[in-house]
């Protein structure tokens, strides 16, 4: 095949550090719009992203040439330089340093979109942390939790 195709749909995961909820109101909209930037600058076109004020949901198109460590670093590392210059309440943004991402066939990407963009409306209770842990479930990935959380 002289030609290179590829089509990777990725649901990504992360917190902000120690699940701070530093993703207010006031800053939500311009952060998932300045992650959907560095995200297309990085060929991998994010379709929605929403999430809490302690996390973040992305769905992403991975490229075809880049890494998914190499992706959601830049961006994470992009990203929390950006807010931190939005005002004092975020001089103190991090990032958690790992990330959750599940594989999408194109069946579930509508179900996944969905999902993320409902986000508020899973403000039932459900920690981070429950949340993730079942997505872990779902996709069958074994994890120690002394290693997941920081």
């Amino acid at each position: 095949m002289p030609q290179s195709l590829a089509k990777i749909l990725v649901h990504i995961v992360f917190s902000t550090k120690d699940r701070t909820p530093l993703i207010d109101k006031p800053i939500e909209n311009q952060l998932h719009a300045y992650m959907a930037t560095i995200y297309r600058d990085l060929d991998s076109p994010a379709a929605i992203i929403g999430g809490r004020p302690d996390h973040v949901h992305a769905l992403v198109s991975l490229s075809r040439t880049k890494s998914l460590s190499e992706v959601i670093k830049k961006v994470k590392g992009e990203s929390s330089k950006w807010i931190k210059t939005k005002g004092i309440p975020y001089r103190r943004f991090f990032w958690q340093s790992g990330y959750g991402a599940f594989s999408v066939s194109e069946s579930q990407f509508k179900i996944v979109e969905k999902y993320i963009r409902e986000q508020k409306l899973h403000d039932d209770g459900t920690t981070f942390r429950n949340e993730l842990r079942g997505l872990f479930r779902k996709h069958g990935i074994d994890y120690d939790e002394r290693y997941v959380w920081d």
